[in-house]
């Protein structure tokens, strides 16, 4: 068993998120509540798939949020559901996930498309992983395309003018081709989890207490409890799903699995005259993080090159890759850096070089307009952290980056044990 560490302000009713206005009912600020069947600490996209799918089983549910709102990796990251590229056991909770994504998209209302993602290979090295990919595939779900193909899939922008006096234009240079992977989603992240705690917090026998921290866990009277700086909340099981924080609750369990925070620099682009890209956009980088690209054979000559032309890219962990949100902003990233407590300090350097290879790869400046630091829970042990720590008190992080992709699938697996 772990043993766990151990001011109300009523949430305003209406919270504007990037323009859209949600509506959010106000924590009771009661020093207890009454049990149900389902409590679930921490409103990020795991937390709130795991009550999506208790309440779709009929079970009460209870949200305990130590913010006023989810403000961590579920906001901070592309929005894209990386389906294709997961293997194994990952693959499979990643296609349940996927098809739970569409449901609880219709029913709360939150933007879901369809949209795939593209892998633009710019080199022979590239290409050759994708085509190994495409033949361990069933047929369609890795579509190989020529550099033509491609193009004609992504579009191109307008004309637009460049600090030189000149004019440029979206044009996807230097490709030798690419691949289509069918099965990928995309979200917006800034607004989709808003919406499904407010489509939540709507349903009966839910209730979302925001600005109310978890302090220790425990059991009174055969039921499973959280003490939080609003009072005791009881349920019949408890999940933990605050993702990369799990030390500051269960420091013992947090370095049993390797727990580490994962700290990525990432920018917001205004969008590029007259360009619309539907799917996510990989690169050769991703090539290197994914394991269903990992795998293959073809993957260690790609490093090889990449160690020789681009060590810079390298250096920084990049994963470069960028999606575009429906207000037409494009999301732009990533570094990786590895720590226990991360810097809040950002390096200039880091941010410009993903930035630049991105302009590189689409053939056009970028107007950049924000910044910032995601963080997400990182393990070089294992993939998820699923642990009962007592009876009825479960911790749940997803410890390898893809948190969006898993959400929904991990939690079905979750949800589906209490039965």
């Amino acid at each position: 068993m772990y043993k766990c560490r151990s001011s109300l302000i009523p949430l305003s009713r209406q919270v504007n998120v990037n323009g859209v206005n949600i509506q959010f009912p106000p924590s009771s600020g009661l020093p207890s509540a009454p049990s149900s069947d389902v409590v679930i600490v921490g409103a990020g996209i795991v937390g709130l798939a795991h009550a999506a799918h208790a309440v779709a089983n009929g079970l009460t549910v209870t949200i305990l949020e130590r913010d006023h709102r989810a403000v961590g990796a579920s906001i901070r990251n592309f929005g894209h559901c990386c389906i294709t590229a997961q293997s194994g056991d990952l693959y499979e909770m990643a296609q349940t996930s996927r098809k739970y994504w569409l449901e609880f998209a219709g029913l709360a209302d939150f933007w879901a498309a369809e949209s795939g993602a593209m892998v633009l290979a710019r080199t022979e090295s590239e290409m050759a992983v994708l085509r190994e990919l495409s033949g361990e595939r069933e047929q369609g779900q890795v579509e190989l395309l020529t550099p033509t193909e491609v193009r004609a899939r992504l579009g191109s922008g307008e004309e637009m003018s460049v600090p030189d006096g000149g004019t440029s234009s979206v044009s996807w240079p230097a490709l030798v081709g690419g691949a289509f992977l069918r099965d990928d989603l995309r979200v917006d992240p800034r607004t989709t989890v808003a919406k499904l705690a407010q489509w939540l917090s709507e349903q009966p026998g839910v209730n979302i207490h925001w600005n109310t921290a978890a302090l220790g866990f425990g059991s009174e009277a055969g039921r499973s409890t959280v003490r939080t700086t609003r009072g005791n909340f009881h349920g019949e099981r408890i999940f933990v799903c605050v993702g990369h924080d799990v030390d500051y609750l269960f420091p013992d369990l947090a370095e049993e699995h390797g727990i580490e925070r994962c700290a990525l620099q990432m920018s917001l682009a205004a969008q590029p005259p007259g360009l619309h890209i539907k799917p996510a956009i990989l690169t050769a980088t991703s090539m290197l993080r994914y394991q269903a690209f990992t795998d293959t054979a073809a993957a260690n000559a790609l490093r090889a090159e990449m160690e020789q032309s681009r060590p810079e890219l390298l250096g920084i962990g990049a994963n470069v890759m960028f999606t575009q949100r429906p207000d037409g902003t494009v999301i732009l990233g990533d570094s990786h850096h590895y720590h226990h407590t991360a810097p809040p300090f950002l390096k200039e350097g880091v941010t410009t070089t993903v930035n630049m290879e991105i302009e590189s790869a689409i053939g056009a400046p970028l107007d950049i307009v924000e910044r910032w630091q995601g963080i997400y829970a990182s393990s070089s042990i294992s993939p998820l952290l699923v642990r009962d720590v007592q009876r009825g008190v479960t911790v749940v992080s997803v410890t390898s980056g893809v948190g969006m992709t898993l959400s929904f699938g991990l939690a079905h697996r979750n949800i589906a044990r209490l039965y």
